[in-house]
């Protein structure tokens, strides 16, 4: 196989080994992805038919590349998905066993949003100001580690809300099964329930896919671990690949022990380790495993490069966030003047709110940028309201959706009314639109609802809408449906209320009509269900726009598995970076560290480490200092740089680079001192009057009630650049 020999040793003894359990540990640019994609046309080649293979991995994105070059080296159709895929997919076909219909409908973040609080409503929670946002944190960490309502661990629940949550989260789940409909957690809290409570059904998908391979297996929470055990148990033909030194999103569920503990779960499992990096010079990769070794949890490697030293890192110390953003702009325009493109570029940053320092300077240089992991395309009110009548259309019994429509355009139909029809369909064991056809036939019912003329006139018209609806998407293109379902409901009229927004969310309904376009051209199975489904498991992150020319900014989490050319990995600060909330746990810390190893591997030829004397947190300047990941950084690989042009040719650059250890330059000192009552000015803050004056840890302190917001904050004098108003 010509694929074959192109590889490394480590990488074609991982292709080759076929069946048992394998553990690849896959450093970060190690060619990972291709190891998979070929071990799967090994396989092939081989002799196991494509259908009895599963590849499963994290995002739609790298999903679908691995697909795509399985197709191009086999001609074969290999079924690679994301964990949630897999699910959904199980579930369409059995889910019927836990007592759902096959056309269940996958909510949001939004829809289970509105469903809890509908929950706190029946509870008489509402009016004890409880938040829906806290018990859906609850029930996605309770799903993600298999507790069911009725299995909680409840010596833990101290505050009201966590006391409230058990009754809340088995009420949420029976709304759930009564609107057919699943969360986003349920694709694998409900498969792992499937597999457990029906044997035979778990046994036919064994005998299915004998060869099950996982990418990124480091990321997996206990609902994944359990999936996978469960589907490998008759064959044991498991393949995984990972990186515990990536470990990274323990806060959403994943375990690190799982990737770990992999040789005792699977005893006699194969160990191979991919050490060589195929896309970082080698100064980059002795900071990051000089970082690393610092771990304790993790397997031991070191990776290397044949690509040559490279630059070695420089390292900028800001006077504040202006300061550091100034200079990352800077360098920016210098490495577009040097014909690189802006999507080689990248600013990582640790929390988001760190992003406005960076998007004031970016927007005045007229920089083109994207906050990658903002909201989703999918996310935006006028596609979710269309996406709901469509959903209404596969599915009668999604109150949600229902609730989201009925009033586009008003109907007189208010939120009193629609939550009574809600109840009275409950009731009476009836979904929300079959209630609604037999509230408007006058049927017999238990429950009593009086409509007023106006009332009764716009639910017979949403009704006739909503079944043309179903109508078009059983006989028409998807195109026509979506079309449908935008010039009908009068959806248009309704956005032209709004004129400073129309034109921006026609484009996007536009875009929606595109999408249905393609999806029918291209998508093996081009149905409603299947669209909605796609539409329901796609990120923010799988949606980056590759094609236009812009810098992206986003935190560290959101870069995992993608690389850069010229890599910014700012705010080097203790408590910013590792995080204050990490402080008191040495797992926490070994996990931020683990970030910035991330984040360093991502730079391919650049490499860029920023930090402050001062910024502002918390909504109060305070004194910084680096973070203690600079001090676990070789300073043999790191250069410090002064001035915005750290990567000129040497004879221009000699003033600004210093090889020195890290020295901290004083801030300037603002000696004018203010007593109470004094009024002053504050270039961000504006005008306010010194309340207190007095000795602080750091020295001289006011504060301050400033008049623009109202607000009394702290500030250290030293630090505050403060003026006094004439």
């Amino acid at each position: 196989m010509n694929q074959l020999s192109s590889l490394n040793p480590q990488q074609q003894e991982a292709v080759k080994s076929l069946e048992g359990s394998v553990l690849v540990l896959a450093g970060a640019g190690s060619g990972k992805t291709r190891v998979v994609t070929t071990r799967i046309v090994h396989l092939i080649e081989n002799g196991i038919p494509p259908s009895r293979i599963l590849g499963v991995t994290f995002t739609n994105k790298a999903a679908g590349e691995m697909r795509e070059r399985v197709h191009q080296m086999t001609q074969y159709q290999v079924l690679i998905c994301t964990f949630h895929s897999l699910g959904a997919r199980i579930l369409r076909e059995s889910i019927y066993a836990l007592g759902y219909q096959r056309d269940f409908t996958i909510y949001d973040e939004d829809d289970v949003e509105k469903l809890l609080k509908v929950c706190l409503v029946e509870l008489n929670l509402k009016d004890k100001k409880m938040d829906a946002k806290p018990f859906r944190h609850l029930i996605s960490h309770a799903k993600n580690a298999l507790q069911n309502p009725d299995n909680l661990s409840l010596e833990d629940l101290t505050t009201d809300i966590e006391q409230a949550f058990p009754k809340v989260y088995a009420l949420y789940q029976r709304k759930l099964q009564e609107y057919q409909a699943v969360d986003f957690d349920d694709l694998l809290f409900l498969t792992v329930k499937l597999f457990r409570e029906h044997p035979g059904l778990l046994a036919r998908y064994q005998e299915r896919w004998a060869f099950v391979l996982i990418d990124e297996y480091q990321d997996t929470n206990a609902a994944q671990y359990t999936l996978a055990r469960l589907l490998v148990a008759k064959h044991q033909n498991l393949f995984v690949v990972g990186d515990p030194d990536q470990s990274i999103y323990s806060w959403r569920g994943a375990n690190i022990q799982n990737i770990l503990n992999f040789e005792r779960d699977y005893p006699g499992a194969k160990v191979i380790r991919l050490e060589q990096n195929y896309r970082s010079h080698t100064n980059i990769l002795h900071i990051a495993n000089a970082l690393i070794s610092h771990n304790q949890g993790r397997y031991e490697k070191e990776l290397w490069s044949q690509l040559g030293e490279g630059e070695k890192a420089k390292l900028f110390i800001g006077e504040d966030e202006r300061d550091e953003a100034n200079f990352v702009a800077s360098q920016i325009e210098y490495h577009q003047s040097q014909k690189l493109a802006l999507r080689d570029m990248v600013i990582f940053y640790r929390t988001n709110a760190q992003s406005r320092a960076f998007e004031d300077y970016l927007i005045s240089r007229g920089i083109p940028y994207v906050i990658v992991g903002g909201i989703s395309f999918y996310q935006r009110r006028e596609i979710k309201d269309i996406l709901a009548f469509l959903r209404l259309s596969q599915s009668g019994a999604d109150y949600i959706s229902f609730a989201r429509t009925i009033n586009l355009p008003k109907r007189g139909l208010g939120d009193t009314t629609v939550e009574k029809m809600r109840h009275n369909a409950s009731q009476e064991g009836l979904t929300i639109l079959d209630y609604c056809e037999a509230l408007l036939e006058e049927r017999p019912l238990n429950t009593i609802l009086r409509l007023t003329a106006k009332q009764r006139e716009g639910l017979i018209e949403y009704m006739q809408i909503i079944h043309e609806l179903r109508h078009l998407s059983q006989q028409g293109s998807l195109r026509d449906l979506v079309l449908a379902a935008i010039e009908r409901t009068r959806y248009m009229e309704f956005l032209k209320e709004d004129k400073e927004t129309y034109a921006d969310r026609r484009e996007n309904l536009d875009e929606l009509i595109s999408k249905a376009v393609e999806w029918e051209i291209s998508a093996p199975n081009p149905s409603l269900e299947a669209f909605l489904e796609e539409l329901s498991l796609k990120s923010s992150l799988d949606e980056a726009d590759q094609a236009q020319d812009r810098l992206s900014l986003m935190t560290i989490h959101n870069g995992k598995g993608l690389e850069f050319k010229v890599t910014f990995l700012v705010g080097l600060e203790e408590d910013l970076f590792p995080h204050v909330n990490s402080k008191n746990s040495q797992e926490e810390i070994e996990e931020e560290r683990r970030l910035c190893y991330v984040g360093i591997t991502r730079a391919k030829e650049f490499l860029y480490l920023s930090h402050c004397h001062s910024r502002y947190l918390w909504g109060n300047l305070r004194f910084q200092r680096p973070s203690r990941f600079l001090k676990e950084m070789p300073r043999e690989y790191i250069e410090k740089v002064r001035g915005h042009s750290a990567f000129k040719s040497a004879s221009l650059n000699n003033t600004y680079r210093e090889q020195v250890p890290y020295i901290e330059k004083p801030l300037p000192q603002h000696t004018e001192t203010f007593v109470p009552g004094d009024y002053i000015s504050h270039k961000d803050f504006g005008v306010g009057e010194v309340k207190e004056s007095y000795e602080g840890s750091m020295g001289l302190t006011y504060k301050i009630l400033f008049e623009k917001d109202k607000s009394l904050k702290t500030l250290v004098a030293k630090y505050a650049v403060l003026s006094r108003m004439r």
